[in-house]
């Protein structure tokens, strides 16, 4: 069985700290806990749990702190968590299996990250991420904002998944603020930098400087995930600034960099939605229908955009083009994965005014 230290970079996480130690104490050999500077109980919360805590020095560099923490481990492997992080009982489960089982020349477990759920728990947003990463074999975090480690060696895609519980809103500028710092003191961005500051500017709404950063980091060296979500958020940048077909180029440039997303494919329907022409819209939507998540290559899912989006839209689109029967069939297939949506409801009376709630109206989903 291998050993693992579980390590921590906190500030101020009295909040959480606990919840997420409950759900892997259990689970790990040793934690480590690196504080860059809190003002609350998180360090005495990370002891109350055994955990070995260390001081470090915040310097506006996420990859140096996790580096930091790493360098502490004793075990055969290293976990990381964010202090809003959770294991649910089931990956729990999945994840004492993997401890028990695992090759030990294994380098490196890739685990899905769930950062959003609707109401019943399912996944909306996931996206694989380096988890379990085996100790002393050089592995270092890179980047002072979005810090990963590039994976390499003997890889185990596996299918634990880890989920993100943020409560309240954090320092919803700090990661911009670092970006814009950097390139102050005159440092050039890395491609996965450049990709992520064009994000940070998006959810700033500084539209323009997102689409010039965007750009610049398409038109260089990029992974290829990222690349096809850069075209999505580019896209939505130029439908915030109004042009539209410039958002949908922008989605069909995403087709260069792989096989074609559900997202892209589902945004498409909504230009053409949009512009009320229906059967466009329809061959997109139907098209991500069609398509399966690609987990394994590690970009951002919308797990939505493969099944209920596609769906409620479907039923739109077809009641528009004088199909109720096809209408019907999406309204469906959308109620069997929204039941309690407000436009599925909506959907349900409509229908059940034309009396297509009858069993002939009925087909098979």
């Amino acid at each position: 069985m291998i050993t693992i230290s579980l390590c921590m970079i906190v500030k101020n996480e009295e909040a959480v700290l606990a919840r997420c130690l409950e759900t892997v104490n259990t689970l790990v050999n040793e934690i480590i806990v690196v504080d860059t500077g809190s003002e609350d109980r998180t360090r005495e919360i990370a002891r109350e749990y055994g955990a070995k805590v260390y001081e470090f020095a915040w310097r506006d560099d996420f990859a140096a702190a996790r580096n930091e923490a790493f360098s502490k481990a004793s075990m055969d492997y290293c976990m990381w968590l964010d202090a809003d992080d959770v294991i649910t009982t089931e990956n729990q489960q999945k994840l004492a299996e993997l401890k028990e089982h695992l090759d030990k020349d294994t380098d490196m477990v890739m685990m899905k990250y769930e950062t959003s759920r609707d109401a019943a728990g399912n996944p909306l947003f996931s996206y694989e991420r380096e988890r379990l990463i085996r100790n002393g074999r050089g592995f270092r975090w890179e980047g002072r904002v979005h810090e990963a480690i590039v994976p390499s060696g003997k890889i185990l895609h596996s299918d634990i998944a880890v989920t993100h519980c943020k409560i309240g809103p954090g320092d919803g500028d700090r990661n911009l603020r670092i970006y814009e710092r950097m390139i102050q003191e005159g440092e050039v961005l890395s491609g996965r930098s450049l990709f992520y500051y064009g994000r940070e500017l998006q959810a700033h709404k500084r539209y323009g400087d997102a689409i010039e950063a965007l750009e610049s980091f398409l038109g260089g060296e990029g992974w290829a995930e990222n690349k096809i979500e850069a075209c999505l958020n580019l896209a939505e940048c130029y439908r915030a600034t109004g042009q539209a077909e410039e958002a949908a180029r922008a989605l069909l440039g995403s087709f260069l960099y792989g096989s074609p997303r559900g997202e892209a494919c589902f945004e498409l329907g909504q230009h053409f939605q949009a512009k009320k022409q229906w059967r466009q819209a329809v061959f997109w939507y139907e098209a991500a229908l069609g398509l399966k998540p690609e987990a394994e290559n590690g970009g951002f899912i919308r797990w939505d955009y493969y099944g209920y989006l596609p769906e409620i839209n479907l039923c739109v689109c077809y009641d528009r083009l004088g199909d109720r029967q096809k209408a019907y069939f999406y309204h469906q297939r959308s109620k069997r994965n929204r039941p309690e949506a407000e436009e599925v409801l909506w959907n349900e009376k409509y229908f059940q005014d034309m009396g297509m709630d009858e069993p002939k109206w009925q087909m098979d989903i």
